[in-house]
């Protein structure tokens, strides 16, 4: 990869600013000093510097949300805060985005990242890969409404809802759940209740196949995978 496109692509300005940072001798290849922003760097092999930084090359990045309420699943809005707002910009320039979408209300485990592939992979019906949340649910939630999740919920526009899995925690006037779902419609979670006449008043995604939510991150914080979370995402790739 050519040295000038390296270093844009990892967040140290256009590659006129690159030029600059070569013209001033920040810019070191294995030890030696840079004079012509495109010459082609090995980023298995090469040991880049600049201004005695190591500079690591990534060509993905993945982070683990704990979503907040108040904030739109998107990259960007006209009106709305969105969860890229919250990033710092030494991850916003690999231009991120949410996988799958957790409403404005909704808060919890929520994946960031600019690998498109893998991003499909997840949120694709056909992969059945589970979406776990934990809900409290205005109502009594009962064993016949798990056995309509487990056949399938049909929404109010007649859409029929692939098999999910709901567990009851607590029940009573407020109730307790969890439930997995296979695919991600607009709104799901709340519509498959209300098509069994309740309501969901908290919601919160805990796990995503086997991402959990890392419930020492606070709401609004966020980190890197660690290499056993990746490990695994790199599994379904």
């Amino acid at each position: 990869m050519r040295l000038d496109k390296l270093l844009a692509n990892m967040g140290y300005g256009s590659r006129k600013d690159v030029k600059a940072l070569i013209k001033k001798k920040q810019v070191t290849v294995n030890g030696t000093i840079v004079k012509d922003s495109g010459i082609h760097i090995d980023t298995e092999n090469d040991v880049l510097d600049v201004a005695g930084e190591a500079v690591v090359y990534k060509k993905y990045i993945y982070l683990l949300m704990n979503k907040p309420p108040g904030v739109i699943s998107a990259t960007t809005d006209n009106r709305e805060k969105t969860v890229v707002d919250l990033l710092i910009e030494e991850y916003r320039h690999f231009e991120p985005f949410p996988v799958g979408r957790l409403d404005k209300d909704t808060v919890g485990l929520l994946l960031l990242t600019n690998d498109g592939q893998l991003a499909h992979r997840l949120t694709s019906p056909n992969k059945n890969v589970g979406k776990t949340y934990f809900a409290r649910i205005e109502g009594r939630v009962t064993k016949a409404d798990v056995d309509r999740f487990a056949a399938g919920v049909t929404l109010e526009d007649g859409y029929e809802t692939k098999p999910a899995i709901l567990n009851i925690v607590t029940t009573g006037d407020i109730s307790e759940i969890e439930v997995t779902i296979t695919e991600g419609k607009f709104h799901q979670v709340k519509r498959m209740f209300e098509a069994v006449g309740k309501q969901v008043i908290y919601l919160k995604r805990l796990r995503m196949g086997s991402l959990e939510l890392d419930e020492s991150l606070k709401l609004g914080e966020y980190r890197e995978l660690s290499a056993e979370e990746l490990a695994y995402l790199m599994s379904l790739r």
